[in-house]
């Protein structure tokens, strides 16, 4: 694995270690219907008394997805972990922003000051493969209009990553609506972001 200052020409991906029970989606069109109906299937296997309940959560997941894919989102990854029956609701976005989203060859610490937003906590981090990264942390409460019935607070941690050789910016959005258990998700997410390498 190289450091991103050793690239004298742009990656040809990216590779991340998520944990067992994260599911990824691909969020291509061609692609992404296929990946909801295997996550669909999974998570109400065994059940056959809901289907109108998996049809709302296809189709929640199929409008996320495709909001998701028109802002540069490239994979969703969605928790399927539970402890003691109780779901760790999380996800990861992975998207590569638009050029015109950034000033062209920002450096790190104009990403920061872009970010930079009340209610938001926004620091510069050395990811230790990845390279040099601006990590935003904000809290939201629930949006009323939202129709997924998630009534608690949402914790998000975003990484901007710029890559290697390019104009461009790698972000790894996470986020979980667990508010009792945000500072060890935070602590995970963490973690899961520092595995970040350039192939």
């Amino acid at each position: 694995m190289s450091d991103a200052n050793e690239w004298g020409s742009p990656p040809k991906d990216y590779g991340l270690i998520v944990p067992d029970g994260w599911f990824k989606l691909r969020l291509e069109p061609e692609l992404r219907d296929r990946g909801i109906i295997a996550l669909a299937d999974q998570q109400f296997r065994g059940v056959d008394n809901a289907p109108h309940v998996k049809e709302r959560v296809m189709r929640d997941l199929q409008k996320q997805t495709k909001a998701a894919f028109r802002r540069g989102g490239i994979e969703l990854y969605i928790s399927t972990l539970t402890v003691g029956g109780v779901p760790l609701a999380s996800s990861l976005l992975v998207s590569i922003s638009p050029p015109d989203s950034w000033p062209r060859n920002a450096a790190v610490h104009q990403l920061a000051e872009r970010l930079e937003a009340p209610g938001k906590d926004v620091t510069l981090v050395d990811l230790p493969v990845a390279g040099k990264a601006a990590r935003e942390r904000y809290r939201e409460d629930p949006d009323p209009a939202d129709q997924t019935g998630n009534t608690l607070p949402t914790t998000t941690v975003a990484f901007h990553i710029p890559i290697p050789a390019t104009s461009n910016v790698l972000t790894l959005t996470f986020s979980t609506p667990i508010d009792p258990l945000a500072g060890q998700m935070v602590d995970l997410f963490d973690a899961v972001a520092e595995t970040l390498h350039w192939i």
